[in-house]
């Protein structure tokens, strides 16, 4: 993941011919290579095997760098690096997974007026657990454990797709990631974690 995630900053880094994207000035003649930043809210949840954790509201934040790959078609890959806040909670049970996240999307830009653009994306995204906790109600009343310790894997990946809208700098989506790998430890469950996210961040 790590080895995919440099390899696509270097060819992007590499590009000889490049200008600043803008909504409604993307070039149909040159490479365009652009940066951003983005901050927003998750609405996340955890599904699978006897496991329902309705939605948990949380945090995410990043940066991006996307690369023109058409010279005839506003055509984007766009990667980046996120903290994002994840999990679910039932009744008195929460679990909150922090992870970092590595998205590869495949963005196409639209022209909707001479200052607006509108940018629909589909593809992977790569993430780590980083941290987290889980909250219970025990014996002895709440009881905390790291939510990593033994109840689910670090590892996970999945799709996400959504669209976005850029007016000038300024850049607004919607997403919604729906996780593919098993990220419960123990083999014999199958545990997902998704989440719908809404950002907003600047271009430059």
């Amino acid at each position: 993941m790590k080895k995919l995630f440099f390899a696509l900053v270097a060819t992007i880094f590499s590009t000889t011919s490049f200008a600043q994207v803008q909504a409604g000035e993307f070039s149909m003649d040159q490479s365009t290579v652009y940066y951003g930043v983005r901050l927003g809210l998750n609405v996340a949840n955890i599904t699978g095997d006897g496991t329902t954790l309705s939605s948990k509201a949380g945090l995410n934040f990043g940066g991006v760098i996307g690369l023109r790959i058409s010279e005839t078609t506003p055509l984007f890959i766009e990667s980046g690096l996120y903290y994002t806040q994840r999990g679910g909670k039932d009744g008195s049970y929460t679990a909150d997974l922090n992870c970092l996240e590595i998205p590869i999307l495949l963005k196409y830009g639209i022209k909707a007026t001479d200052d607006i653009a509108v940018l629909p994306f589909i593809g992977p995204y790569f993430a780590l657990g980083v941290g987290g906790q889980t909250e219970y109600s025990g014996i002895d009343g709440k009881e905390k454990e790291s939510t990593y310790d033994h109840l689910l894997n670090r590892n996970d990946m999945g799709f996400k797709l959504g669209c976005g809208a850029e007016y000038n700098m300024i850049y607004v989506e919607v997403a919604y990631q729906f996780g593919l790998h098993n990220i419960a430890e123990d083999s014999d469950l199958s545990i997902h974690a998704n989440q719908l996210s809404i950002n907003l961040g600047v271009n430059f």
